[in-house]
């Protein structure tokens, strides 16, 4: 319940697929050496997104009371402290824990001159920590959570297997991770709008981009968010199209289908919601598979 590895699998591990899979077919590298680095990278992601991520999202959320009034299916958290399958002492140790399991990693990567293995190491910690625990809780202020902490992340894990195995970061690497990391905060700004309610009455406020944009706004307001993250992929795959037609000409289509079904979802139905959060995954997911194979 914890880990959601459906979320962890559908960002996470389908960011460095869309990285490792041009690796594989274009470039004269050992299968080995890519799939241990790959390996690697989805154990860090595991550990950083499924653990420490979502204990501590768990931790402030239950504090501000927000994921008690939530009625959400898939977003309102975990819900491991609210069925009793773990205790509030249970998460603290887990967040401890896994927090000093990587500050030894960074510590050993450097020690043994791995400087881009502790940087990856390093942003996913901040992004973790940043997101929810004090003093910073950015997932508590509009754009913040997103632009400061998912974003470096997810865009630092696209780039990664490129990174360690390849004397530079090719364009494509760039562009797949920029992709992904907006597509990610696309969705997450639908997983946002079931909670927007329980946001309002958290203490403090949980003012997430979704809670803003409405108060700013009004109803339509809503899905604004998600329509303005998907408009930075459109620009991106345009700029795709210029070096990677066949990229660009596949997910373009991808991009079309998920606009489509955000913008056919009823924001007052939960059931509806969740829907198109399920399909955005999928959408998601094949999106980064894409553009990893069709890196022409």
């Amino acid at each position: 319940m914890l880990v959601r590895i459906v979320a962890v699998v559908s960002s996470s591990l389908a960011t460095i697929f869309s990285s490792i899979l041009p690796l594989y077919f274009h470039y004269d590298l050992s299968a080995m050496s890519v799939t241990t680095v790959a390996t690697v990278l989805f154990l860090g992601a595991l550990i950083v997104h499924g653990f420490l991520t979502h204990s501590l999202n768990d931790l402030t959320d239950y504090y501000s009371g927000t994921d008690e009034l939530s009625p959400g299916i898939l977003s309102g958290g975990s819900r491991v402290l609210q069925t009793g399958n773990m205790s509030l002492q249970v998460l603290r140790h887990i967040s401890t824990l896994t927090s000093i399991i990587l500050l030894l990693c960074i510590g050993g990567f450097l020690y043994f001159g791995q400087r881009e293995l502790a940087i990856l190491t390093g942003v996913g910690l901040w992004g973790a920590i940043s997101y929810s625990a004090r003093p910073f809780q950015l997932a508590y202020y509009p754009f913040a959570g997103e632009w400061f902490s998912l974003f470096p992340t997810m865009l630092f894990l696209g780039i990664a297997a490129p990174w360690i195995l390849l004397d530079g970061i090719p364009l494509w690497a760039w562009q797949n991770a920029s992709v992904n990391a907006l597509f990610c905060m696309a969705w997450v700004m639908v997983h946002h709008i079931p909670d927007r309610l329980a946001d309002r009455q958290a203490h403090p406020v949980k003012q997430t981009t979704v809670v803003w944009a409405e108060d700013t706004f009004g109803d339509k307001g809503t899905k604004l968010p998600c329509y303005l993250y998907f408009s930075f992929v459109a620009l991106l795959l345009l700029w795709i199209s210029f070096t990677r037609p066949f990229g660009a000409l596949g997910a373009g289509p991808l991009l079309l289908y998920s606009l489509l079904q955000v913008a056919k979802m009823d924001t007052e139905d939960v059931v509806s919601i969740t829907t198109v959060e399920k399909r955005l995954l999928l959408l998601a997911f094949s999106t980064a598979i894409w553009l990893g194979i069709a890196n022409f």
